[in-house]
């Protein structure tokens, strides 16, 4: 009988890690990549998205909680 592999359980900074998103937001410019305007725009844009999004959920959080 083949036994499967125990799934391990997630924790606490799985759900809350946010070094990616930090590490979005404070990466280093690379000089040897061509940039044009409207990559810059998009990540412009993508950025103020996640903090909108980032300050929604902390609304709803307080919203909840008061």
């Amino acid at each position: 009988m083949e036994q499967r592999p125990k799934r391990e359980k997630n924790t606490f900074a799985d759900y809350f890690g946010f070094g990616e998103v930090l590490g979005y937001f404070f990466r280093k410019k690379d000089p040897t990549r061509k940039t044009n305007f409207n990559l810059r725009m998009m990540h412009g844009i993508n950025k103020i998205s996640i903090i909108m999004f980032l300050l929604g959920v902390i609304f709803l959080i307080v919203k909840r909680l008061v």
